[in-house]
């Protein structure tokens, strides 16, 4: 079951990437060109952030099921001094739960917005703060802070 989620997880990162990126660039548009905030509009932010709460929870999982995140605690003194370990014990969890906070907050505050203009830049600054978190907080084959695949094989 560890491996599937681990693979599940590896999957939604990409779509709450392309999401969020398509509702930056989608809002950055109709913020720049006074569009109307429509019924598409609104689905983008809504799907965002479902896409983006539905990777927590496979997140959430997997950090209760995690051998690594178990030595982590068990062995914090110890554990905190390898970066790798660290990262995943607690920086990754942290920021990503800060993005998702930042992703709510900013789709509940554009949908109670009245003007259209006001709801593209509520997401504008909103899912672009969280679009940059989550890129620091991505264990990319390249970061210097951990590093997996692009894609988690099963």
């Amino acid at each position: 079951m560890y491996l599937t989620l681990l693979f599940l997880h590896s999957v939604v990162r990409w779509l709450v990437l392309l999401s969020l990126f398509y509702a930056v660039i989608r809002s950055y548009r109709g913020y720049q060109s006074k569009s109307s905030f429509t019924k598409t509009d609104d689905l983008v932010r809504h799907w965002t952030a479902t896409i983006a709460h539905i990777q927590l929870m496979l997140g959430i999982v997997l950090y209760s099921q995690s051998a690594l995140i178990k030595y982590f605690w068990n062995n914090f003194a110890e554990a905190s001094k390898d970066l790798n370990t660290l990262f995943f014990g607690l920086i990754h969890f942290v920021l990503m739960l800060l993005a998702i906070v930042i992703i709510t907050i900013g789709s509940a505050a554009a949908k109670r917005k009245i003007l259209d203009s006001d709801k593209f830049k509520t997401m504008l600054i909103w899912f672009s703060i969280a679009l940059i978190i989550i890129f620091i907080a991505i264990p990319w084959p390249f970061s210097p802070f951990a590093n997996r695949p692009y894609f988690r094989s099963l």
